[in-house]
């Protein structure tokens, strides 16, 4: 009898160990975690991208054409040349067009009004060269530091504020152990 107590007592306390939830975490493992933090919530750069009816007059608004047409060639956006008024011998014509994002610009376009969308013009992945640097601060949290590369998307062109001293960025996420899900990003 008392074998047997011992047997069940034995099989009660390894049940119950294994139960336990895992509360140190390694290299791997973080990195495993904030690229399906990143997944779900996506690290990106965005603008405003204006379309519909635009007039395009002096040489700078040709540059700015360019753009456009550029966008056009990757079936983007689509060009209808609506007026056009050349003046002879004359750098100051016009050129009026209709332009219409088409159903590939769709995962790009975060928000559409009348004549103005937010797009994106930067996304960020999570960079294979530079290692995940974490460090455990206690048995449930943790901080970990992740280099971001730059991924440019074909809106970039149209990025007003375009001063980039790197091509990567660096983030520190806090990682918290939860009972029910694991290691999880803290908000």
């Amino acid at each position: 009898m008392k074998k047997i107590t011992t047997y069940i007592l034995s099989l009660l306390i390894i049940g119950i160990a294994g139960c336990k939830t895992k509360t140190t975490i390694n290299q791997d493992q973080a990195g495993e975690v904030i690229i399906d933090y990143l997944k779900a919530n996506p690290e990106y750069k965005t603008t405003r991208f204006n379309f519909g009816e635009i007039k395009f007059n002096s040489t700078n608004d040709m540059f700015e054409l360019g753009k456009y047409k550029t966008l056009a060639s990757k079936g983007l956006v689509a060009l209808n040349l609506k007026e056009a008024k050349k003046k002879f011998l004359s750098k100051d014509s016009s050129f009026v067009y209709q332009i219409t994002l088409t159903e590939k610009a769709s995962p790009l376009v975060l928000k559409q009004d009348k004549n103005k969308a937010t797009v994106k013009v930067l996304e960020y992945a999570l960079s294979d060269e530079k290692p995940v640097n974490f460090e455990q601060v206690n048995s449930s949290t943790a901080k970990v530091t992740v280099s971001l590369k730059m991924v440019t998307t074909d809106f970039e062109p149209f990025d007003k504020d375009a001063n980039k001293n790197s091509n990567f960025i660096t983030k520190t996420y806090k990682l918290k152990l939860s009972k029910d899900e694991g290691w999880k990003v803290q908000p």
